[in-house]
């Protein structure tokens, strides 16, 4: 199950998920751009995002306009769904209309290894190489992980300290696995401290000692973040 949590009022760029992207909004591209792997769901905040994905014959499901996170949002759509507590869910955010779809398949694989190794808590996410110049943006969040592939920390600064000399960077993938049952397992833990300072909520669960375990792939597809995102992505659709 792909479920995209999509909200209405994004602080940096309001309304963003109905931005027009050559005549389809944007959360409907992006729904669109993984339609064919597995069943999708929009979990929304408010009804002008379900009118739009029903006209569009995307699923849409409306949540609560209190969560604090997108995870939270798809958490009360996968609870509200009728699908079995090891069901794999997929996260995919509704601003990224180039997601690859070969790249789900690997974070799928890699979320289905550890189900079979009998893991009691399973989240998984994606990563790839970036240049020290594309590190040095605070939108793009950067993370460390260790030699079982498993994020030692996410952050926003550019990761590692480049001290010695030689550093590799490696960008976050902004989408996420999960059991149907780790993921609410995941919502219910304590927010950290640290995670609120950097504003990634994908710190709570190596706060808590908790497992996310990282596939690198190979992928140019970028999320849009601000107005400026949304002309290169309609330059890149050939559009205006």
């Amino acid at each position: 199950m792909i479920i995209i949590p999509a909200r209405l009022a994004s602080t940096r760029f309001p309304q963003k998920v109905l931005a027009d992207i050559g005549g389809l909004p944007m959360v409907v591209r992006t729904a669109r751009q993984v339609a064919h792997l597995d069943n999708v769901v929009v979990a929304a905040d408010d009804e002008s995002i379900i009118e739009v994905c029903r006209a569009h014959d995307v699923k849409a499901m409306l949540t609560s306009t209190t969560h604090k996170s997108g995870t939270d949002r798809i958490n009360e759509c996968a609870q509200l769904l009728d699908i079995p507590d090891d069901e794999l869910v997929i996260n995919i955010q509704a601003d990224e209309p180039f997601i690859e779809p070969e790249v789900l398949t690997l974070l799928i694989d890699r979320l289905n290894a550890l189900k079979a190794e009998g893991r009691t808590f399973v989240m998984g996410s994606c990563y790839n190489a970036v240049n020290a110049e594309a590190a040095d943006d605070p939108n793009l969040v950067k993370v460390v992980v260790n030699a079982k592939h498993d994020a030692i920390y996410f952050s926003r600064s550019k990761i590692p300290y480049n001290r010695g000399g030689g550093a590799t960077y490696f960008g976050h993938i902004g989408i996420y696995g999960f059991t149907k049952k780790s993921l609410h397992d995941f919502c219910a833990l304590d927010d950290a401290p640290v995670e609120d300072i950097e504003k990634l909520e994908q710190l709570r669960a190596i706060h808590h000692g908790l497992p996310i375990s990282m596939v690198k792939v190979a992928s140019t597809g970028f999320g849009i973040d601000t107005p400026e995102d949304l002309a290169r992505a309609k330059e890149i659709f050939g559009v205006q």
